[in-house]
């Protein structure tokens, strides 16, 4: 058993470039992306609206196909969608006409497990969620952040080798976008796939990730790989430590001189001299 069957999920991506559009319309959102994530990252994806991050994300899915480079997970092409890399967007794509269980028992259903084991799976991922108790629900009568977690459970009954999430907590308010990123975690540290986020949101990516893949503007390219390196299990009061300041100054920073912004001059504290602060979560 080579490494890749051992520790599934490692991911190369070589000299990746990709054009969106036709003729006259076609353009570049990604340019010569190249980098290497081992099994068991929590990779967040960090730029400004427009940079490509969605983009980079659709191809590691399948449904987009880079104009240029190589894309692999464990040494193979990919070649299309598959249940192996799994997708969670913004918005829920449940179906309204299916029960909870019967959503996240979908696609159990379509590889063909009986009704028995698949509902006995789903209720094992349901709780995992916690949503247990909630399986004959219609989404319906769930809240938004009790609807992202349907919606992760049903991507993550299939045991995906990628959970590739697309600002999954965009959508939420305040307190329920750091609950669920509190329990993205904690399935993270008990399932261990590989985990691709996208965010604009320098606060989440720094919570959530062990390195950080800053993007520029269109076309987007990788202009730093931060290595975060924050103690586990992470819980809210980080994110009002100084280091994760400290980082996030940085962050600011990078992203701002790729925009051609005048960088504001930091006191020791690193707040910007003579002003309010602007640095608040």
């Amino acid at each position: 058993m080579n490494a890749s069957e051992q520790f599934p999920g490692n991911i190369s991506l070589q000299h990746i470039s990709i054009h969106l559009g036709q003729d006259k319309d076609r353009f570049q959102a990604v340019q010569d992306v190249s980098v290497k994530i081992k099994s068991g990252e929590f990779i967040c994806i960090l730029g400004p609206s427009g940079c490509g991050k969605s983009t980079l994300l659709g191809a590691l899915a399948g449904h987009l196909l880079p104009s240029g480079g190589e894309l692999h997970v464990d040494n193979q092409p990919i070649q299309g969608p598959s249940p192996e890399r799994g997708m969670v967007f913004q918005q829920h794509t449940l179906f309204p006409w299916r029960k909870v269980i019967d959503n996240v028992a979908f696609g159990l259903k379509m590889r063909g497990l009986n009704k028995s084991e698949r509902y006995q799976q789903a209720r094992d991922i349901i709780s995992l969620v916690g949503l247990a108790g909630f399986e004959d629900r219609w989404p319906s009568q769930l809240s938004g952040g009790m609807q992202q977690r349907v919606e992760i459970a049903r991507v993550l009954v299939n045991r995906p080798r990628l959970l590739l999430m697309d600002e999954p907590f965009g959508a939420l308010d305040a307190q329920c976008r750091m609950d669920m990123q509190q329990l993205l975690l904690d399935i993270w540290t008990r399932i261990r796939t590989t985990v691709i986020f996208v965010t604009h949101d320098i606060d989440e990516a720094l919570f959530l990730a062990d390195r950080i893949l800053v993007m520029s503007p269109r076309p987007g390219r990788i202009i730093e790989d931060l290595p975060v390196d924050f103690a586990r299990p992470r819980h809210t009061e980080l994110v009002t430590s100084a280091a994760f300041m400290q980082l996030k100054r940085h962050c600011l920073e990078l992203l701002r001189h790729e925009e051609g912004q005048a960088l504001p001059r930091l006191s020791p504290l690193g707040l910007p001299k003579d002003t309010t602060p602007r640095f608040a979560i």
